[in-house]
C-alpha cells in the first residue's frame, strides 16, 4: 500500500490599490521570475493571517490549543505564575533561567542586552523581565508550558526560599526524569506548530516538521504599481481659511494584481504530528482531526485576506479560482504555468485560467500525472476546460478534500 497522500492547492486571486504585504523600508515585497519582476507576498505573512484568523471556520476552533509564539512565553507563562503564587522573585527568576535553559538548549537574554536593543515592539524591558526573555521568539504548546510551570514549582519548594539551591534543586528534580515526558505529551507544541512546524536547538523538546508548505504568492504578470501622494488635511487649519490645511503630506505604493498562490498538505506526516504515529503508520490514525484541518484550510486559504493598511485600502478579496488535487506522487506547482507573464491588455483572468490549465495538461502529459482534481472558480470558467476535475463550489471543494483524507 502506498504510505504517501498530498493534498495540493492552487489559488488565483484578484486585488487593486493595496499594498498586502511590505519589505523593511515599506514597499510592496517583490520576486523577479521569468525574466519579470512580480509582486509578492510571503509565506511567513499567508500562515499568519490564516493562523491567526478568527472568524468562522478558524484553525483555533477546532479544539486542539495554539501554540504560544513569543520572546516572552517563560517570562509570562512560569516566571510571573510562580511570583503569584507567592515564591520570591529571585526564587522564581533563578529557576524559570534554569528551565528555559533546560528546555530551549540556550541561555536567557540578558537584561543589559534587552534594554539596549528593546523588545522587538519598540519598547524597553524592565530589567526582572528581561530576564527571562528569549533571544528569538520560541514555538512552545500550552500542554508544553503547562509542563514546565508544574516542574519549576516543584524545583521552588525545593530552594525554601533561597535562590542559590536553584541548581541543585533542579538537579536533583530533573535527575529522576528530567523533561523527557515534554516529548510524549500529544499535541504538545500546540495545533498551529503541528501543521506549520517549529524549530527547536533543545533536545528535550520533540521537533516538528512543517506538514503544511506554503509557498509566496506572487503576480501572474508583471508588476502594477503607483505611488499614492497624500495629505492629512488639519481640520484647524482649514476651517480658519490658513492656505492649505495640510497637517502632513506623505506618500505610500499600492499595487493590483492577480496572485498565484499554492500550499502542500503531507498527509502523512500531518497525521504523525497531531496524533503521535509514525508517519508510516498514518493509515491506521484517527483521521478525524486532520480531516478537519484540511476541510478549513481549503476555505482559509481561499478566504481570508493577507492585508496590511486595512484602514485605507480595505484589501479584502476571495480567490477566483481555488483548484485541489490529491495524489501520492511528489507535489508540483502550477506556479511554471506563468512563467511567461501574463501579458498587460489580455483579460487577466482568461489568460490566467487557459495557462494553468495548459499547463497542467502538459505536465500531465510528460509525468502521466495521476491526481484526483476538484475546483472552484468564477467566470470564465470555460477557458480551464476539463483539466482541472469537476466544478463545484468552495464548500464542496473543501469537503471532497476532507474525504480524501479520511478514506
Amino acid at each position: 500500500m502506498n504510505q504517501s497522500l498530498f493534498v495540493q492547492i492552487h489559488t488565483l486571486t484578484s486585488y487593486s490599490g493595496v499594498l498586502l504585504n511590505r519589505d523593511d523600508v515599506g514597499f510592496a515585497k517583490r520576486l523577479p521570475f521569468g525574466g519579470a519582476v512580480r509582486t509578492r507576498v510571503s509565506s511567513q505573512c499567508l500562515k499568519r493571517h490564516w493562523r491567526r484568523f478568527d472568524g468562522d471556520g478558524s484553525l483555533g476552533d477546532i479544539g486542539p490549543s495554539m501554540s504560544v509564539r513569543s520572546r516572552r512565553t517563560f517570562e509570562a507563562y512560569v516566571l510571573k505564575p510562580l511570583v503569584a503564587e507567592g515564591f520570591p522573585d529571585d526564587v522564581a527568576r533563578a529557576v524559570t533561567e534554569k528551565l528555559q535553559a533546560e528546555v530551549l538548549g540556550t541561555a536567557p537574554k540578558k537584561a543589559g542586552k534587552a534594554k539596549s536593543g528593546g523588545d522587538g515592539e519598540g519598547g524597553t524591558a524592565d530589567e526582572g523581565a528581561a530576564d527571562a526573555r528569549t533571544g528569538q521568539v520560541t514555538v512552545l504548546g500550552r500542554p508544553e508550558i503547562d509542563f514546565v510551570l508544574g516542574v519549576a514549582r516543584e524545583i521552588a519548594k525545593i530552594c525554601e526560599g533561597n535562590a542559590k539551591k536553584a541548581q541543585e534543586a533542579a538537579k536533583a528534580t530533573l535527575g529522576r526524569d528530567g523533561l523527557a515526558n515534554l516529548k510524549s505529551i500529544r499535541l504538545g507544541a500546540g495545533l498551529d506548530a503541528a501543521l506549520f512546524g517549529r524549530m527547536v536547538t533543545g533536545d528535550v523538546l520533540a521537533r516538528c516538521d512543517a506538514a503544511i508548505h506554503v509557498a509566496h504568492a506572487f503576480t501572474v504578470h508583471v508588476e502594477a504599481a503607483e505611488n499614492d501622494y497624500f495629505a492629512a488635511v488639519d481640520d484647524l487649519v482649514a476651517d480658519a481659511g490658513e492656505e492649505t490645511g495640510s497637517g502632513h503630506i506623505g506618500s505610500n505604493e499600492l499595487t493590483s494584481g492577480l496572485f498565484y498562490g499554492y500550499v502542500v498538505v503531507d498527509v502523512p506526516l500531518l497525521l504523525s504530528n497531531l496524533e503521535g504515529c509514525k508517519r508510516e503508520e498514518w493509515r491506521s490514525a484517527d483521521r478525524t482531526l486532520a480531516a478537519e484541518v484540511v476541510r478549513r484550510l481549503v476555505r482559509l486559504v481561499a478566504t481570508v485576506t493577507p492585508g496590511a493598511k486595512l484602514g485605507s485600502t480595505a484589501p479584502y478579496s476571495y480567490a477566483h479560482f481555488v483548484g485541489v488535487e490529491c495524489g501520492a506522487a511528489q507535489p508540483r506547482t502550477l506556479a511554471n504555468a506563468f512563467l511567461r507573464p501574463v501579458r498587460p491588455g489580455s483579460d487577466v483572468l482568461e489568460a490566467a485560467y487557459r495557462a494553468i490549465a495548459s499547463h497542467a495538461q502538459e505536465i500531465d502529459a510528460m509525468y502521466s500525472g495521476e491526481t484526483d482534481r476538484r475546483f472552484a472558480g468564477l467566470e470564465p470558467v470555460e477557458a480551464l476546460g476539463d483539466v482541472l476535475g469537476p466544478r463545484s463550489n468552495l464548500e464542496g471543494v473543501a469537503t471532497w478534500t476532507a474525504d480524501q483524507v479520511r478514506r
